[in-house]
C-alpha cells in the first residue's frame, strides 16, 4: 500500500504554503491543509461507500467494516454521497422521490405561478408542503403551528424584509413549452412554467443529504422540510424562523412520526 504523507512532509508543505516564518501564519496554513485533507478523506471513503451500496451491501455491513455505528456512517458520509450522486446525474431527477414529494414539487411550481414569481424558490416549496397535509412534513408543520395562510402571507411580505431570493421576485415568468409543458396537468398546461431558482436547486441536494443521514433510499416530504433549514439565508428558513419553528423541533417531530410509522 502506498504510504500517506508523513507528519514531517506535511509540516514542510505547510511551511512552504505559509510563505512566512511567523507561527500564526503557519497555523492558518496548517488549518487549511488539515481541512483539505479531511475533505479528501471523506470524499475517498464516500466514493467507496457508494460503491458498496451499489454492490448491494447493507449499511450494517459498511458500518461493521469501518468499525462505527450505522448512524455515524449516515452522518459522516451523507454530504459526500449526495455530492457524488448529484455529480453523476446530468440533470435533476426525481426517481428517489415519493409520490407525495413529487406532488409537492409540482405544487411548488403552481405556487410560484400564483404568486407571480419568475422562478421557484424555497418559499414556494415550503408553501407546497401543505399540498400533502397527511405527509410527514405537513403533519410536522401543523404540530409546530405553522399554517398555509401564514406561509403565504410571509411570502408576500418577505421581499420587504430583504429575504426574497432571485427566483421569488414578482415579475412575469418566462413561458416554456415542449415536454416540460406537456408534463403538467391539462388544466395547468396554459400556465407559464417557472424554472427552479438556485436556492431551490440547492434544496434538492440538501433533501438528498438529509435522506442519506436518516439511512433512507428515498426522498419524502420530511426530507424536503428538513432540507429547507440547511440554507439559513433562504426565504423558507427565514419564514420558519419567524414562525418559531426551530430545526431541532422539526427534526424531533419527524423522527417521532417515522418511529410511529415503523411501529404501526
Amino acid at each position: 500500500m502506498t504510504p500517506p504523507p508523513t507528519l514531517q512532509e506535511l509540516i514542510a508543505t505547510v511551511r512552504e504554503d505559509a510563505g512566512s516564518d511567523q507561527p500564526l501564519d503557519q497555523l492558518v496554513a496548517a488549518a487549511a491543509t488539515a481541512a483539505d485533507l479531511e475533505d479528501t478523506t471523506d470524499a475517498l471513503l464516500g466514493y467507496f461507500v457508494d460503491r458498496c451500496r451499489r454492490d448491494g451491501r447493507s449499511w450494517s455491513e459498511i458500518s461493521n467494516a469501518l468499525g462505527v455505528t450505522k448512524q455515524a456512517v449516515h452522518k459522516r458520509f451523507a454530504p459526500a454521497l449526495a455530492a457524488h450522486i448529484i455529480a453523476a446525474t446530468p440533470a435533476p431527477t426525481f426517481e428517489r422521490f415519493t409520490d407525495r414529494a413529487r406532488h409537492v414539487i409540482a405544487a411548488s411550481r403552481q405556487a410560484a405561478v400564483s404568486l407571480g414569481a419568475d422562478a421557484v424558490g424555497t418559499g414556494h416549496v415550503l408553501l407546497a408542503l401543505f399540498a400533502e397535509p397527511e405527509g410527514i412534513a405537513g403533519r410536522t408543520l401543523t404540530a409546530m403551528n405553522v399554517t398555509e395562510d401564514g406561509v403565504r402571507a410571509a411570502l408576500l411580505t418577505a421581499r420587504g424584509h430583504g429575504h426574497a431570493q432571485d427566483g421569488e421576485q414578482h415579475s412575469a415568468p418566462d413561458v416554456q413549452t415542449g415536454d416540460q409543458a406537456a408534463a403538467e396537468p391539462a388544466d395547468r398546461a396554459a400556465d407559464p412554467i417557472p424554472p427552479y431558482a438556485d436556492d431551490a436547486k440547492r434544496l434538492l441536494r440538501d433533501a438528498l443529504t438529509v435522506a442519506l443521514e436518516f439511512g433512507h433510499n428515498y426522498i419524502g416530504t420530511e426530507h424536503l422540510l428538513l432540507g429547507l433549514y440547511r440554507n439559513p439565508d433562504s426565504t423558507a428558513a427565514w419564514i420558519l424562523g419567524e414562525a418559531g419553528a426551530l430545526e431541532s423541533t422539526a427534526r424531533t417531530h419527524v423522527t417521532d412520526l417515522l418511529r410511529q410509522l415503523r411501529l404501526s
